[in-house]
């Protein structure tokens, strides 16, 4: 059978060792329980691996050569295959509502936004394994203090724990990609409320980061000035902002720091 074609505007880049196929196929055994959902499974390497499983296994593909490769080459997945783009999906209808495991070969052109879509579906997905570029894994991974330590660092770390899995280089692509890449696995941990408003949160961190050499003194106005316009009955962020916290950079801040920020902020504004 004609293999597929990858297509660069898709970020295709399509893994040909089997054994790391395979690695990256049991990452998803941490929750044996669970359903999977594979994204971007392309000619299925790994794919073949995850239907071993004695549990059930759904892919998501957008590219529609791959949907017709995947539908000669494994039959028995058929009615499991979704031709679609998953940062589009209602995840809540993939299970009926049920939680899942959700893995793959990332598109390395998406990866951040698929991180983002799992954090705003986390009640459905408690594990979360696959591979990326190394760079993002790092950055996933890091933790206060370290350059790579940023937005995606605190989102994902409020809610699961992250463990780098190991690195794999670019020869066993194909076609090789210009970055080594990466196999993680994401654990949700056991908060269940941040106890702040999350989305004031998000913004905090959105925004520190944004000037991320600046002091949060000098990158937080932003934030304060909309949330001032936003509520007619006005803010007095005076104290706050004469704390010695805001000395610092937002890379210094923990996750428990951001979080313990959002509430300083909330009582400035009391309707909040």
């Amino acid at each position: 059978m004609r293999a597929v074609k990858p297509k660069k505007f898709l970020g295709q880049h399509f893994l040909t060792d089997l054994s790391i196929a395979s690695r990256i196929a049991d990452t998803v055994d941490a929750c044996p329980e669970l359903p999977i959902l594979e994204v971007g499974p392309g000619m299925g390497v790994m794919t073949q691996y995850l239907v071993r499983k004695p549990r059930l296994v759904k892919v998501v593909e957008i590219d529609y050569e791959s949907v017709e490769y995947l539908r000669r080459t494994y039959p028995d997945l058929e009615d499991n295959i979704i031709e679609d783009d998953f940062l589009k999906m209602h995840l809540d209808r993939t299970f009926q509502g049920s939680p899942f495991v959700l893995t793959g070969n990332y598109p390395y052109n998406i990866s951040s936004q698929i991180f983002f879509k799992m954090l705003d579906n986390k009640d459905l997905i408690p594990c979360c394994t696959g591979m990326i570029q190394k760079e993002v894994a790092e950055r996933m991974a890091a933790g206060p203090g370290s350059k790579t330590y940023g937005i995606l660092s605190v989102l994902v770390q409020a809610w699961y724990d992250v463990e780098y899995l190991f690195t794999v280089e670019p020869h066993v692509f194909n076609p090789p990609p210009k970055v080594r890449s990466a196999v993680i696995r994401l654990t949700r941990n056991k908060t269940t409320d941040l106890g702040c408003d999350e989305r004031l949160f998000k913004r905090l961190v959105k925004t520190t980061f944004n000037q991320r050499r600046k002091t949060l003194r000098n990158n937080i106005k932003p934030l304060l000035t909309a949330l001032e316009a936003e509520r007619p009955a006005g803010a007095d962020f005076t104290a706050l902002l004469s704390d010695p916290i805001m000395q610092k950079r937002p890379e210094q801040l923990s996750v428990q720091d951001f979080i313990g920020l959002t509430l300083r902020i909330e009582a400035c504004i009391p309707e909040l």
